[in-house]
């Protein structure tokens, strides 16, 4: 299973995904990691050197109709932006990626963020 690098950024709250290069707030801009060495080796890079975070944490990422989302329900309401008004953030700006992550199905819970919640 695939698996993406998504954070919270500090300066504002957004939701923010790596790129490989560095922290964006497009789902369908981020890297996604077949190797599970090197997903948590980019999450563990990111939870010791960026102080801009919030909690940076893995999610699964499975291939649907046209392109990648997340497994969870909850995962793909953060991609998506804001989720009581769809005129506003990343849902206003549309495109290909907004498209694919508002008709995904499933609501499969991920397990990094499972994971997250028992290390507190």
């Amino acid at each position: 299973m695939l698996k993406a690098l998504t954070a919270n950024r500090l300066a504002d709250g957004e939701v923010v995904f790596w790129s490989g290069e560095r922290w964006i707030g497009r789902f369908g801009q981020a890297r996604f990691f077949d190797d599970e060495q090197a997903a948590e080796a980019a999450e563990a890079h990111a939870k010791t050197r960026n102080t801009e975070l919030v909690d940076p944490y893995l999610i699964e990422v499975s291939s649907v109709d046209g392109g990648y989302a997340p497994v969870s329900y909850r995962e793909r309401i953060r991609a998506l932006g804001p989720s009581n008004k769809p005129d506003h953030g990343k849902q206003a700006l549309g495109g290909a990626d907004i498209e694919i992550l508002a008709h995904a199905q499933g609501a499969a819970r991920s397990k990094g963020r499972v994971d997250l919640i028992r290390r507190k």
